[in-house]
């Protein structure tokens, strides 16, 4: 086997989504500490790609169009001709989708890394058990066959530029001290609390004097609209589809805390350092994708017969009764905010 040492070009494959890719990055920074020569490359699908702009530790983009100008077996081809072309030493790999697993095969890349839950997982040389931990650990687990160190807690980092700063700074600059972010949304219906406890949740925080920026997907913007109408104050903004990622990344870093649901913003705060107080409906903090900051909190109920019923979520509740969520009350996560905030006085 070729010796680690020498290895001078490296790939990660996570072309999921904008969470998945953010706790992708320590196992990216981890290797860049090892091999600080090495050419390290991430591909990842066009949504996500901002999430690498500036990053120090990556040397190349790889943009895998999947459903849209690379779909179907051609796309497959084209990457495989692309990464072939590129010489790799070692691929780690955290997705688990067959294309992750075929293309790096295909091209020829002798160390092929990632875990037994993986389809295809015969095409790898290196597989390693999918454990019940947190995202960030499982990923650089795939460093484990190789010996290579890493910290207890090793963070994800996110790079803003001075325009996404400056762009930030025309709409919140005289509210840095006092701004709360709100996070919503979530692509499944079943890990999204309820929007009138959302707004309950916004205008205790208006009452405590916070500014409160509603922040998502630009598929977000309706919901925070209706949570915007039930409020009616100017001391809510919706920024739901305005910003791009790393514009986000910025807001979130200025916030003094986010509250979310199990989704993508609650990882990009981390990366930007700000606490998160996430609620978990239909999803358990035990699927390793709770946020992983040392001042996070999580609120949820406690053993309730139907949790969880998926890794994912769901359109709907199963039960019909959607109790996972209904059963949170306001103050609960009010209590929740205002403990975070204490903590950080």
């Amino acid at each position: 086997m070729m010796n680690i040492l020498n290895w001078k070009r490296i790939l990660i494959i996570q072309t999921a989504f904008i969470g998945d890719v953010v706790l992708a990055l320590p196992l990216l920074q981890v290797l860049r500490k090892n091999f600080p020569s090495a050419k390290i490359d991430f591909m990842l699908i066009p949504r996500t790609a901002e999430l690498l702009k500036n990053h120090p530790d990556v040397n190349d983009v790889i943009i895998f169009d999947k459903k849209g100008k690379d779909k179907g077996l051609m796309g497959i081809i084209k990457m495989v001709k692309l990464v072939s072309q590129r010489n790799y030493d070692a691929v780690f790999i955290p997705h688990r989708h067959f294309r992750s697993a075929i293309i790096p095969f295909l091209a020829g890349i002798k160390i092929r890394v990632g875990f037994d839950k993986s389809v295809f997982k015969f095409l790898y040389t290196h597989v390693v058990k999918y454990k019940q931990i947190h995202e960030i650990e499982r990923n650089l687990s795939l460093l484990e066959p190789f010996g290579i160190k890493f910290q207890v807690k090793e963070l994800p980092n996110l790079y803003p530029s001075e325009y996404e700063r400056d762009y930030i700074d025309r709409f919140i600059s005289n509210v840095n001290s006092k701004l709360i972010c709100i996070a919503p949304g979530s692509v499944w219906a079943t890990k999204r609390w309820l929007k009138e406890r959302f707004a309950e949740l916004v205008k205790l925080l208006i009452e405590d004097g916070f500014v409160v920026a509603l922040v998502g997907g630009v598929e977000d913007f309706e919901l925070c609209e209706e949570i915007k109408n039930m409020i009616s104050s100017e001391n809510v903004f919706n920024f739901c589809g305005k910003l791009s990622l790393l514009q986000s990344a910025e807001l979130l870093r200025r916030s003094i805390l986010l509250v979310s649901n199990d989704s993508a913003p609650m990882h990009i705060a981390v990366a930007m350092r700000t606490p998160v107080v996430a609620i978990f409906g239909s999803t358990i903090p035990e699927f390793g994708f709770y946020p992983y900051g040392e001042k996070d909190k999580i609120v949820q109920v406690e053993n309730l017969y139907c949790r969880p019923c998926g890794i994912h979520g769901r359109k709907k509740c199963p039960e019909g009764h959607f109790k996972c969520m209904k059963l949170i009350e306001t103050e609960k996560v009010y209590s929740a905010v205002k403990s975070v905030i204490q903590s950080l006085q």
